[in-house]
Parts: C-alpha cells; sequence; structure tokens
C-alpha cells in the first residue's frame, strides 16, 4: 500500500518530515505512534497545547457539552457558551490585572488576530504604515507575512509585501546600541521622509525567530516611546501569551499595557481554534460586520477555553508551579549549553532553547533527539535553536526524563570532551 500522505498530500508538509510516524494516541506530554511507541512531546502543538494532550479536566466539559445537542457553530451569534466564556475571561483574567480591553472575536488562528489587529490600528489611526521587528513571525496570510521578517516565508506571497518596514529587534547589534535612536530621530525630524505608522506590533519573545526575549526594559522603552508619539502598540502574544513565560499574559512582567493584543494557540487550552483580538475601548469604531468570519463562534472552543481558565488561573497557585518548572528547565538546559563552547540559553519561561555556533548542529539535535523519544523542533533563520516547549503541566519526572534525552542527543551530535566523559 502505497504512503497516502506522500501521494496525495502536499509537498507543503513540513512537521511530518521532521517526524515521520503515524501518531494515533496522546495524553499530557506524551504522543503514541501507531507502532506503539511513545515520545515525550515539548512541542505542545507549537504551544497550542499550553495543558497537555486531551487534558481531562478539559475533555469532560467538551464531551458533556457535545452530547448535549447543545449549539456547536454560531457565526458570532450569542450562546451560553460564548457568555460563560466572556465572563470568565473578564473575572479571572482581565479584571485581576486591571486590563480594560474589549474581546473581539476574529477568525480562529493567529494569523487572523493579526490581521484583525492592523486593519484596525489603520482604521483607528488613519494611517497605512506598520512598523515590525527584524526576525518577526506575525503568520502567513498577507497582512501577517508583511511585518513577518522570514524571507523563506514571505517569498511565498508571490506579491510585494508593502505599508511595513522593518526596525532592529532588542539586541539585534551588540546588546549596547541604542535600539530606539534612529526611530525616535526620524519620528522626531519632520524632513526623515518617514511617514509616521499607525502601529508598531512585536512579540516579546521571538518564537520561530530564534527565541530572541526582549529585556524588560526594553519593552518599556518601546512602550513609552510610542506613546509619546501616539503611535499604537501592538503585542503578539499567539506563542508567548496563555502562560507560556510564567505569567498569562508575556508582557505582564514589563508592567506595560499594549493597546492591541494578539492571542491564539492555547486559549481554548485544547487545541480546538480559537482568537482574541483585545484592544482599548476607545477603539472599538467597527462597523458592524466590517471585519467577519465563518468560524469566530466555535462554542467546544468556548467551552475547553472556560475549563481552562477555571482550573488553572482562577488562583496564582498554577502560577507559582510554573515558576518552579521553568526554574528546573533553565537550569537544565544551561549545564547542556555549558559544555558546548560557544552555546547559549534563549529565550523566556517554557519558550526557550538553546543556539550552537554550528548552523547544522540544532537540526541534528533534534532529530537524534527523536530518534530516542523527544519530540523538539528548531527556530531561527537558520534553524540553528533547538526549541523547547513543554506543556505547562508537565511533571518533574517528564521534565527529567526530557533533559536527559536532550543530553544525551547532544553528547552524540556535539561530541565534545566535556559531553563524552559526563
Amino acid at each position: 500500500m502505497s504512503n497516502i500522505f506522500e501521494t496525495l498530500e502536499s509537498e507543503v508538509r513540513s512537521y511530518c518530515r521532521s517526524w515521520p510516524v503515524v501518531f494515533t494516541h496522546a495524553k499530557g506530554a506524551t504522543q503514541t505512534s501507531e507502532d506503539g511507541t511513545e515520545y515525550l512531546d515539548f512541542f505542545s502543538g507549537a504551544g497550542a497545547l499550553n495543558y497537555g494532550h486531551n487534558n481531562p479536566a478539559l475533555t469532560k466539559p467538551l464531551l458533556d457539552y457535545l452530547s448535549s445537542g447543545a449549539v456547536v457553530h454560531s457565526m458570532d451569534m450569542m450562546t451560553p457558551a460564548k457568555r460563560e466564556f466572556l465572563v470568565t475571561f473578564q473575572e479571572l483574567i482581565l479584571k485581576p490585572r486591571h486590563l480594560d480591553y474589549k474581546v473581539m472575536f476574529p477568525g480562529p488562528t493567529g494569523t487572523n488576530t493579526v490581521e484583525a489587529a492592523l486593519k484596525l490600528a489603520r482604521k483607528v489611526t488613519g494611517r497605512q504604515h506598520i512598523l515590525s521587528f527584524t526576525n518577526a513571525f506575525h503568520g502567513m496570510t498577507l497582512g501577517s507575512l508583511s511585518v513577518t521578517g522570514n524571507s523563506l516565508k514571505r517569498k511565498g506571497a508571490g506579491i510585494p509585501l508593502t505599508n511595513s518596514s522593518k526596525i532592529p529587534y532588542d539586541d539585534y547589534f551588540d546588546g549596547t546600541t541604542a535600539d530606539f535612536m534612529w526611530l525616535e530621530r526620524v519620528l522626531e525630524d519632520s524632513g526623515s521622509g518617514v511617514d509616521k505608522p499607525a502601529a508598531v506590533i512585536v512579540e516579546t519573545v521571538q518564537g520561530e525567530g530564534g527565541l530572541r526575549a526582549a529585556r524588560i526594559e526594553w519593552l518599556r522603552s518601546l512602550a513609552a516611546l510610542l506613546k509619546r508619539h501616539d503611535i499604537l502598540l501592538i503585542v503578539d502574544d499567539v506563542q508567548a501569551g496563555c502562560g507560556r513565560t510564567g505569567t498569562f499574559f508575556s508582557f505582564e512582567e514589563a508592567g506595560i499595557e499594549p493597546d492591541i493584543v494578539c492571542v491564539s494557540k492555547s486559549i481554548s487550552g485544547y487545541g480546538l481554534p480559537m482568537a482574541l483580538t483585545l484592544f482599548r475601548p476607545e477603539l472599538d469604531v467597527w462597523e458592524p460586520g466590517e471585519h467577519n468570519g465563518t468560524f469566530r463562534g466555535h462554542n467546544p472552543a468556548f467551552v475547553t477555553a472556560t475549563a481552562a481558565l477555571r482550573a488553572y488561573w482562577a488562583d496564582d497557585k498554577f502560577q507559582q508551579q510554573l515558576a518552579g518548572t521553568i526554574e528546573t528547565l533553565h537550569r537544565g538546559l544551561e549545564e547542556i549549553a555549558g559544555t558546548v563552547e560557544g552555546a547559549g540559553l534563549r529565550g523566556r519561561g517554557l519558550l526557550v532553547g538553546i543556539i550552537f555556533p554550528d548552523l547544522e548542529t540544532a537540526s541534528k539535535v533534534a532529530a537524534e533527539a527523536f530518534a530516542n523519544g523527544l519530540l523538539v523542533e528548531t527556530s531561527g533563520p537558520d534553524d540553528e535553536v533547538v526549541k523547547l516547549m513543554p506543556p505547562l503541566t508537565v511533571t518533574d519526572e517528564e521534565l527529567a526524563r526530557g533533559l536527559a534525552i536532550l543530553t544525551a542527543a547532544v553528547r552524540t551530535v556535539a561530541g565534545t570532551p566535556a559531553l563524552a566523559s559526563a
């Protein structure tokens, strides 16, 4: 029998090339393939499975809802499931953080929420230009691609990507350069020829761009600069949000309040498609139906999202536990990186990895890890970073096992004396 995935499915497929097995079952941090092999999953659906696979705290409410005959698809009509999500999100997420945002349901993916944010920023300000950062990734549709830095992904658009410019992300140069010197100068110089942008869009951690993490002071400086010049700040929290960096929103530690926030991936908690665009109430200038989509009202996702918020964010216990998990993972990765000359730690929270000086090392390490039962991907323009995104609910035992597999993989690939004697 031919491999239907190779004969019928498009050449565009990617993850299945790195992990060429058929997965049949999944639970928590484990996926099982057709031949019964178990794999520790430190990929988590690219951050869409922050609470693990088939989390029982979410499965039961989902099954109860589906078996009840309740509405599944509802466009943007009102349903009890949507009401419960909105009330829970307001009470458990927005109010405790003193955030006053309107909630918009765009299409159900990360690129959908980015498209909505860009469109809204232009509508509010009457300006067209958007600034984004070197090595940024914001999605694969045309607006999102226009603010994305990766040349391979941009080339796939097939047309010029306009009305956007790239500026240096934190530490793009030498770590001491005044990153906003150019931006502030041209905004204040009427002869610069640079039009004032509608917005700047930023990831606090560049998930696909090499796990570069912006410093807290850099984020604060950016927010202050944009406020002085009446430019909207959009934070793309699609991958870094929903607890991935240790707090629900990745910008909380910086103490900033973005004008617009993009959320997707793990907001449903279960891997079900769902996205939110959050913005200050005075920015809510949409005409009814001016931005819409068929799958804005995916009620099963509302149900699991509500269950996830209640199970993990009703108090600060989960966040405190998460801090310990983050510390353990970072300590383990620092030990591994310390055995390879020139290697180093990248990222924040449980969106973290190791950058290697040899551009081929990370891909080889990821392949070796897969051969030994661990799913990790690579990140960066040259795939130079091994990227780890374990579930936020990962156990100490699973974390230790994953680090052991990664240590062995680095030992095999790098073959350094320090590792060989470990």
